[in-house]
């Protein structure tokens, strides 16, 4: 009899263990980054930044967020308008249902699901991220969180698709179309963005930027920017498209 209860036991626990595998989310299959914990005000750490890192975006109008690893008010609220964005319980605590949205649109390179690094590598044709004014890992750092800000900026917008027509330079290659060659492409900081077949306009964009955290913002009316617009992450708040009202 104690025999067939144990055997009736270990049945018993083989069937949850099943339905508890069965109704778990599924495991992050990308080759990018999987979170360990569920993350909220006061957490600090390497898995704060990564969350920082695709969120920024949402931070509010004008909110240039550090990605300093402190999960602080900044943080919270970029958290509760990323939830809100995406339909998720706006409550600032990132778990698994915010973990599983950032998941869906992170592509196994880390590059958001809308951008890839093909856009925004090196320009002039040469490709790749040397020669710029910083380590080619830096650039690599700064475009990813560009990219994840041009993500924020696509959803921002209705989803309506934006292109990337340049993103990082070499010095070389920023002096050679006129920059410094020590601007902010050179930083692997900036890109410069155009509406795809007329699904939104450049002072679209350009208005919808000025919630997505970035520092500075060139368009329609600034010398030499009316077919495209200049964004990037450096601090501070330089904006200025006349033609839109900025």
């Amino acid at each position: 009899m104690l025999t067939r209860i144990s055997s009736l036991i270990a049945t018993m626990l083989l069937a949850i263990s099943g339905v508890v595998l069965l109704s778990a989310p599924p495991a992050n299959a990308d080759a990018c980054y999987t979170w360990g914990r569920t993350l909220r005000s006061g957490t600090t750490g390497a898995d704060v930044s990564e969350l920082q890192e695709r969120v920024a975006g949402w931070a509010g109008y004008g909110v240039n967020m550090a990605i300093d690893g402190s999960y602080g008010p900044q943080t919270t609220q970029a958290v509760k308008n990323f939830q809100a964005a995406y339909g998720l319980s706006a409550d600032g605590v990132a778990g698994p249902n915010t973990f599983a949205k950032i998941y869906a649109l992170q592509d196994a390179d880390c590059s958001p699901l809308h951008f890839s690094w093909a856009e925004v590598d090196g320009g002039c044709g040469a490709g790749g991220y040397s020669g710029g004014s910083v380590s080619a890992t830096t650039v690599k750092t700064n475009l990813l969180r560009s990219m994840w800000r041009a993500e924020a900026l696509r959803h921002r917008l209705g989803d309506k698709p934006i292109r990337v027509t340049s993103g990082f330079r070499s010095q070389a290659c920023d002096r050679s179309v006129g920059g410094s060659g020590t601007g902010q492409h050179t930083y692997g900081r900036a890109l410069d963005l155009v509406p795809v077949n007329g699904n939104s306009t450049f002072c679209t964009i350009a208005k919808g930027a000025r919630y997505i955290g970035y520092g500075s913002i060139f368009g329609p009316g600034y010398p030499d920017h009316n077919d495209h617009v200049h964004v990037d992450i450096r601090s501070g708040r330089t904006w200025s498209a006349p033609n839109c009202g900025i």
